[in-house]
């Protein structure tokens, strides 16, 4: 995800509305703090570690800080070996998706974010200078090697290493001795209980295919189902106490993260309309068809990853689901935002939630 990440997250100054007011919290479900991502492109990581934390809760009524650097430095050398597989014609960049982590978890498991930081100050990532070596490395290693060769990819890994820090394979916290599988259990976290999905009508409802979008490097699928199924599938999960990690574009004049909203307005001459309650605009009504145009036009982009943690209403009954982002603390809300449901409808990209957190009739459908 290249995205440009607002001052304040950078621990820059940040002007916040003195008049922003949220709407009334109906569902506020257990996460972590809201973390800074910095100057990197991991908001997958982000979201979705964030996402695993809140998980972990629910199942084992204990909150841990997992690392999300461990998920990118697992992750990073496989970009560069498929991107050379594909000599050279593949997506090769920072951004990635949900079910990275989850791989992560299930090929190398689960560290706390004590154990395994990534080389550099939490409050001060800043992976420019890596993802601009790890470009140059893959372009060489498809001009140079004429194949996979185990030397380049050697030559990787000992670059993360300086960048990022080597995982590690055992580890003591809390007293107890754990290998990275063995915490990724006890934390009850198992990767093959995830499930994804979009919705999109240039593939069938009712069947799962690879969702063309470019950071969908490890071509991850995605069960296909109506719009109106994907939105009851969230609250249905809030509801019953699983949070939901989000991917969407946040490409547009809607998505304001000083002001802690992400609305679609029908109508609105200023921002400044949306920073009370009563002042909220109305909103387009949002159908399959506006928002498969608007996928197949490309204005709506896989652009960023976030974590649905709650429901909230406002004054004139509105529904809004709330997120955690990964842009640090700098508005009104610590760092959440308030997206209404005109707004999830027309920009997801896609969902991942528990298995458990479908409803009755979606999981039978998905044979889960």
């Amino acid at each position: 995800m290249n995205l440009k990440i607002p001052l304040c997250t950078l621990g820059l100054a940040c002007t916040v509305s003195a008049n922003a007011q949220g709407p009334e919290v109906e569902i506020d479900l257990t996460a972590t703090e809201v973390m800074s991502q910095g100057r990197t492109g991991t908001c997958w990581s982000f979201s979705t570690t964030s996402f695993l934390e809140s998980e972990a809760f629910r199942i084992t009524g204990e909150l841990h800080d997992f690392s999300e650097m461990a998920s990118v430095r697992v992750i990073y050398p496989e970009k560069v070996e498929r991107y050379v597989r594909y000599h050279g014609k593949h997506q090769m960049g920072p951004g990635g998706l949900s079910h990275d982590v989850i791989h992560a978890a299930a090929k190398y498991g689960i560290v706390p974010q004590s154990v395994y930081v990534g080389g550099q100050a939490a409050v001060a990532y800043d992976h420019g200078a890596l993802d601009g070596m790890m470009e140059t490395m893959a372009k060489a290693l498809v001009e140079q090697s004429g194949g996979v060769a185990p030397a380049g990819m050697e030559a990787v890994e000992a670059t993360l290493d300086a960048y990022l820090g080597a995982l590690p394979y055992a580890f003591e916290y809390n007293g107890t001795q754990y290998t990275p599988a063995s915490f990724r259990d006890a934390v009850g976290i198992d990767p093959a209980a995830y499930a994804t999905l979009t919705s999109f009508t240039h593939h069938p409802f009712g069947v799962s295919f690879v969702l063309e979008v470019p950071d969908n490097h490890a071509h991850g699928t995605f069960y296909n189902v109506q719009l109106d199924d994907l939105e009851e599938a969230v609250h249905h999960a809030l509801e019953n106490g699983y949070t939901v990690a989000w991917d969407a574009d946040v490409s547009n004049k809607g998505f304001s993260f000083r002001d802690g909203w992400a609305i679609m307005p029908e109508a609105a001459a200023s921002k400044e309309v949306w920073e009370t309650l009563d002042a909220m605009p109305l909103e387009l009504t949002v159908g399959q068809a506006m928002r498969q145009l608007a996928f197949d036009s490309q204005e709506i982009t896989d652009d960023h990853l976030m974590h649905i943690v709650g429901r909230a209403a406002d004054t004139q009954g509105r529904e809004y689901f709330i997120i955690k982002n990964s842009w640090g603390q700098g508005n009104d809300f610590g760092g959440k935002q308030y997206v209404s449901i005109s707004y999830f409808r027309h920009h997801t990209i896609g969902i991942m939630l528990h298995e458990d957190g479908l409803t009755k009739e979606l999981r039978k459908a998905m044979r889960r």
